[in-house]
């Protein structure tokens, strides 16, 4: 099962490009095998460019995405966030982003980085003084609302196909039900027909048994035979037509089940 089955992942993009903008915090989503289901929102360059641009800079930085989670300090010292969308106890993708400082750099520090990842510093430091700067009560907050809004989306669209699923095979089963219903009752409108044979058969053979006098028991016999099949033929109709009747109640309330659902 993948998340876009039932969830509308340009909607999903949309809200993100509102909550960023809202926030300054850059975001992107990720399925369960770590494809982007949404733009890169609100990347820096520093991050994208710079650092994810170096080849040890992007593999401490996948890194970081493979194994923290909540809200974290990455490799390059800024914050960061990742939050598991999960869907009836399944995984299915991230919300990671982030890409913050939360208070002034020390500039230093970055440069050091910078060399140690193979970056030009005056250019690192240069994209680093654009990033934004957020206190970490609010990072955390933001995050964590994003979290929780996208969950929460997720699983109500995920909880509103599984019913349309449901519903939808609700009425395929009803409908081959009705189909059964019907055909049983073509064939107790056979078997109707049949017993009422059988009783013109059995009154012509007691006739024809009362005709041939002493001649005639053994036709009597078979007569009488004939009649007590055709009553059993009877008895056995009335139960189908019960039966059926029963059924019919039963899928009737299904119905108004499945509509009131």
């Amino acid at each position: 099962m993948h998340i876009g089955d039932f969830f509308d992942l340009k909607m999903l993009d949309e809200i993100m490009r509102s909550w960023s903008k809202a926030t300054g915090l850059a975001t992107v989503a990720v399925d369960n095998e770590g494809k982007y289901i949404s733009g890169e929102i609100g990347f820096t360059d520093f991050c994208i460019k710079y650092t994810r641009g170096s080849k040890e800079g992007c593999r401490r930085c996948v890194k970081c995405d493979n194994e923290c989670s909540g809200t974290y300090y990455c490799h390059a010292g800024l914050m960061d966030f990742s939050h598991d969308i999960i869907v009836d106890g399944q995984f299915m993708g991230k919300i990671i982003g982030g890409q913050v400082l939360p208070g002034a750099p020390d500039e230093d520090k970055f440069r050091s980085m910078a060399v140690e990842l193979g970056i030009d510093p005056d250019k690192y430091i240069e994209a680093l003084r654009k990033g934004p700067i957020r206190s970490e009560e609010s990072i955390r907050a933001a995050s964590e609302l994003l979290g929780r809004v996208v969950n929460m989306l997720v699983n109500f669209e995920y909880s509103k196909k599984k019913n349309e699923n449901l519903i939808n095979t609700m009425n395929d089963e009803l409908g081959n039900s009705m189909k059964l219903i019907r055909q049983v009752e073509d064939y107790s409108k056979d078997l109707d027909g049949i017993e009422n044979r059988q009783n013109i058969l059995s009154l012509n053979a007691s006739i024809e048994a009362a005709r041939a006098g002493e001649a005639g028991r053994g036709f009597a016999v078979v007569a009488g035979e004939v009649r007590n099949l055709s009553a059993r033929s009877s008895e056995v109709n009335r139960h189908i037509k019960d039966t059926l009747a029963n059924l019919d109640d039963s899928i009737t309330k299904m119905d108004k089940a499945r509509v009131s659902i």
